[in-house]
């Protein structure tokens, strides 16, 4: 437990209040558990000690791993004996360890930590504006350098991973597209020339009727005439 047992209403106030800005700006990225004012949620075990920090992030994407404690402190608790007691600890938990104080005092905590042999991974400043709390990277690593760097890649070639994947699969569904259209295009000509094919065969069929019928009619005449004749020999 922290030597500062209880902070000045104000300061704790401060307190919850940035731990619950970073649940918020978090939680899209990790599973985030936090620990405002006296509660005792989230826990992380270092060498068989339960600890309570204020964040807990985990990793959501393969095996649920920590990826990060977080410890915010006020102005009253960046002291030797925070250092000693709470960060000293949580330093050595799975993860990194990331720390938070108010605008000013990074300098300060950074001293303790170096002093102290605290292997801290990140410290950020903060300071609210009206309702909202800003915050400020002050302090990296150089093995947190590294790691920013290298999930930077990871999200480049998995970006670059799904936008040729995109590509693929736009040109196929191009492919498809043109493969329709063709079909479409025969299925319309085959239409059209069994239309044309359906019409020209009517028209040979009425003009054939039409023949036919005009034989008729020239029989019928002829054998009219021929009859005509032969009533009049017979008179």
């Amino acid at each position: 437990m922290s030597p500062i047992l209880l902070r000045p209403i104000r300061e704790q106030i401060e307190h919850d209040r940035v731990v619950r800005q970073l649940y918020a700006r978090w939680r899209r990225r990790y599973v985030v558990a936090i620990n405002p004012g006296r509660e005792e949620e989230a826990s992380v075990r270092v060498r068989g000690r339960i600890l309570y920090p204020d964040v807990v992030l985990t990793n959501t994407e393969g095996v649920r791993r920590p990826h990060a404690v977080v410890e915010v402190e006020t102005t009253e608790s960046v002291n030797h004996l925070e250092a000693m007691s709470q960060w000293a600890p949580l330093a050595k938990a799975r993860g990194a360890f990331y720390l938070y104080v108010p605008a000013g005092l990074s300098d300060v905590a950074l001293r303790l930590c170096a002093s102290n042999d605290i292997n801290v991974a990140e410290i950020w400043t903060y300071y609210a504006i009206g309702k909202q709390v800003r915050f400020s990277l002050s302090y990296r690593s150089k093995r947190a350098k590294q790691a920013a760097k290298n999930s930077k890649n990871l999200k480049k070639s998995r970006s670059l991973k799904r936008a040729k994947t995109s590509k693929i699969a736009k040109k196929k569904i191009a492919k498809k597209k043109i493969a329709k259209k063709k079909i479409a295009k025969k299925k319309i000509a085959k239409k059209k020339i069994a239309k044309k094919t359906s019409s020209a065969k009517a028209r040979k069929s009425k003009a054939s009727s039409r023949a036919v019928k005009k034989k008729a009619k020239a029989r019928g005449s002829v054998k009219s005439v021929r009859s005509r004749v032969k009533s009049k020999r017979k008179k």
